[in-house]
């Protein structure tokens, strides 16, 4: 799990506690702030096939992150609890926040691989329009939008109040 806590000290991002774990479909569905685990358990060793491990990650400590990868100081302000974690070998974050410069929310989501930090998602969401630009095809993931699954492809679709990043 220290990849979990690389991808945190390398983003900048603070964890609030030790990584914990978690069916992954319950912590996917989760969109409040993830119970903090108590430090002096330390890392999550073995997780199940079907769990995550995650790190609790106070949505300010994004801020910094957000700012310096997207050269706008500002723009993008978090507005949900982000998603640090490593499921079957592979570790992601998943940002939510506000789009200040185009008015609208957005949702990114990363993927961590040796070579470096890729995004594999990216939805701005209004209640009237939803955009996007998924690259999800090979990982286990999708965007739910409006009770739909979207994988891969740029588009647009009805406006949304939530997009959520769930298991495909």
């Amino acid at each position: 799990m220290s990849k979990l806590r690389n991808i945190l000290l390398g983003a900048g991002v603070a964890a609030i506690g030790a990584i914990g774990t978690k069916k992954a479909v319950d912590y996917l569905r989760n969109r409040g702030k993830e119970e903090v685990v108590d430090e002096s358990q330390g890392d999550a060793e073995d997780i199940a096939a079907d769990e995550v491990a995650y790190a609790t990650v106070e949505p300010s400590s994004v801020q910094d992150f957000l700012d310096k990868s997207f050269g706008n100081p500002g723009r993008y302000v978090p507005t949900r609890p982000p998603k640090v974690f490593e499921y079957q070998g592979e570790q992601y974050m998943v940002i939510w926040a506000e789009d200040n410069e185009k008015n609208k929310n957005q949702m990114m989501a990363f993927k961590y691989t040796d070579a470096g930090r890729k995004m594999v998602a990216s939805v701005g969401y209004t209640g009237d329009a939803t955009d996007y630009n998924l690259n999800l095809d090979g990982t286990d993931f999708a965007i739910e939008v409006n009770g739909e699954k979207l994988v891969s492809g740029q588009g647009e679709t009805d406006g949304a109040d939530e997009v959520d990043f769930v298991l495909a």
